[in-house]
């Protein structure tokens, strides 16, 4: 059976994020961790959670996919910035334990400035300081699509990333549809061709989720606007061979289109659909 999922609002708590997502079709979500343009966080209700894990053994929600806030740079110029970005993802590990087992993803970050490099430095050491040997939380570099000095654009500076985290067992990928299209690497044209180039540079044993999205931009403009299955220039074809794909398709995938409920739940059929799966 396809794992998808889309965005949900944590707002309510877990309970109500579980009994949305089997609303509109799906076994998966993802979800801010707090406030996405800021870092305030809601106290964790350990009773919702209880109803939570309940419902999703229940349901068969699986492998959620918690995201960092949007504000957080682990390798920003400012060391106070850096110092946030640190404690923020620390403190979002240890509220991650409340569900075991599942993803926490975030972006990388912008060097402003300071280099590719230097920003890779800055990343690894933060991770080699806020990971726990002892946590069941698997956390995921995000693709990105190369706005400004973002780290992430091409998948050789996640691989040194990688290469830099002294508990690599705990680290993972997650690709992102519009981002690696808007990044320059032609998944319409040659998806077999990017997954190898993939796993020859870091290696697809480290793929653990896909944020699927299309893209209103063409190739390679670097400008990530996440657009409606088919309604982009990746295309719904092409995103169905993403889901159908041998080396993909068991993985989680996450929608993150500019969608409300009904839209998603859309949009889970359809993917439903071109993987054959009709059970749900």
């Amino acid at each position: 059976m396809l794992t998808i999922g889309c965005h949900l609002s944590s707002a309510k708590g877990y309970a109500a994020m579980g009994k949305n997502a089997v609303k509109i079709g799906a076994n998966t979500f993802q979800f801010f961790t707090r406030n996405p343009r800021g870092t305030k966080a809601k106290a964790i209700d350990p009773a919702d959670v209880e109803k939570f894990l309940d419902y999703s053994a229940e349901h068969g929600i699986k492998k959620i996919l918690a995201h960092a806030p949007y504000t957080l740079n682990a390798c920003s110029a400012d060391e106070g910035l850096r110092e946030l970005a640190r404690d923020t993802m620390k403190d979002d590990l240890r509220r991650m334990e409340f569900t075991p087992g599942n993803f926490y993803n975030f972006h990388p970050g912008s060097h402003v400035g300071q280099g590719v490099e230097a920003g890779i430095a800055f990343i690894a050491d933060m991770l080699n300081q806020i990971l726990d040997p002892e946590q069941s939380t698997t956390v995921l570099l995000e693709t990105m699509a190369g706005k400004g000095s973002e780290i992430g654009r091409e998948f050789e500076e996640l691989r040194e990333s990688l290469d830099r985290v002294e508990h690599k067992e705990l680290m993972g990928v997650c690709l992102d549809t519009c981002h690696i299209w808007d990044g320059g690497y032609d998944i319409v044209s040659d998806l077999d061709g990017v997954l190898n180039q993939f796993d020859s540079i870091i290696g697809l044993h480290k793929l653990k989720a896909i944020h699927l999205n299309d893209s209103l931009n063409s190739l390679g403009t670097h400008k990530d606007r996440h657009a409606r299955i088919g309604e982009g220039q990746i295309g719904i074809e092409a995103l169905e061979r993403v889901v159908t794909h041998p080396a993909l398709k068991d993985l989680p995938f996450y929608l993150e289109t500019p969608n409300e409920l009904p839209g998603y739940a859309e949009e889970i059929a359809l993917m439903r659909k071109a993987a054959g799966d009709t059970d749900r």
